[in-house]
C-alpha cells in the first residue's frame, strides 16, 4: 500500500496525518502509551512499509542480521505482555521512572512518565501489535568491548523503524522490560538459540497525529568541547 501524493491519507484511514519535515518528525516522533489507540486495528501492510524502510539502516559490516517478530495473535501478545509486566512491575517499584531526586516541572514531567509506563504495562496486551526486533548473535556470548557494535547493527534500524511510523499515524514506544525474561518469550515465540532479542515495540493507531518536541535539559549542560 503506498501513500497518495501530496500528503498521507490511506484508504483505510479518514484521518490524514500531518506532513512532517525531516527536523519535526526527529524532534516530535515521542514515546507513546496513553495515546496508543488500543481498539483500532493496524494493516499489516502499514508494518510492512516500515520494516522495508528499517532495512536501509547500517549494520555492522553490512552483515544486516536482524529478524523481525511481527506478533498480533491475541494469545501470544498476551503471553508477552504477560512477562513485560513483571519486568515492569519490578522496574517500577524500584523507582524506575520516579520523580525522586527532581523539583518543578522536571519532577511533573516524570509523575507522568511513571504514570503512563504504568499504563503501558498494564495494557501491553492490548496493543494490536508487537514488534520485537532480533539480531544474530547471542548477547550473553558477546565481550563487552564489542557490545556497542553489536547493537548499532540493530537499533538504528529499529529506530528508522519508529520514525516511518510515525509518518503513517503511528505510535510507538521503546521498551525492553520483558528482556528478564527473554527465554521465556524466546520459547513462545519459537526464536532459535544464537539470536538476541533487542527490543519490545508496541505499535497502535495514535489518539490524534499532533505531537510537540519534549522539555530536554539545555545542551550547554551536557557538551563538552575536546575535554570533560
Amino acid at each position: 500500500m503506498a501513500a497518495p501524493a501530496g500528503g498521507l491519507q490511506w484508504e483505510d484511514d479518514p484521518v490524514a496525518v500531518p506532513e512532517l519535515t525531516p527536523e519535526e518528525l526527529l524532534t516530535t516522533t515521542r514515546s507513546v502509551r496513553k495515546r496508543l489507540d488500543l481498539d483500532r486495528p493496524v494493516a499489516p501492510e502499514l508494518i510492512e512499509e516500515c520494516l522495508r524502510i528499517a532495512l536501509q539502516a547500517p549494520s555492522g559490516s553490512n552483515r544486516q542480521g536482524w529478524h523481525w517478530i511481527v506478533v498480533t495473535d491475541p494469545e501470544l501478545r498476551a503471553g508477552i505482555a504477560g512477562y513485560y509486566r513483571k519486568g515492569a512491575t519490578a522496574y517500577l517499584a524500584a523507582g524506575g521512572a520516579s520523580a525522586a531526586g527532581y523539583e518543578g516541572e522536571r519532577a511533573a514531567t516524570q509523575a507522568r512518565v511513571s504514570d503512563s509506563a504504568r499504563y503501558l504495562a498494564e495494557n501491553m496486551h492490548r496493543v494490536p501489535v508487537l514488534l520485537i526486533p532480533c539480531l544474530e548473535g547471542d548477547v550473553t556470548q558477546i565481550p563487552p568491548q564489542v557490545q556497542a557494535g553489536f547493537w548499532g547493527s540493530l537499533l538504528p534500524a529499529v529506530w528508522s523503524f519508529m520514525l516511518a511510523a510515525r509518518l503513517r499515524g503511528l505510535g510507538t514506544a521503546w521498551t525492553s522490560l520483558h528482556l528478564g525474561y527473554s527465554r521465556e518469550v524466546a520459547e513462545l515465540l519459537g526464536i532459535p538459540p544464537g539470536y538476541s532479542q533487542g527490543a519490545l515495540i508496541p505499535v497502535a493507531h495514535t489518539i490524534g497525529t499532533t505531537f510537540r518536541p519534549a522539555a530536554r535539559e539545555p545542551l550547554e549542560t551536557v557538551l563538552h568541547h575536546d575535554r570533560w
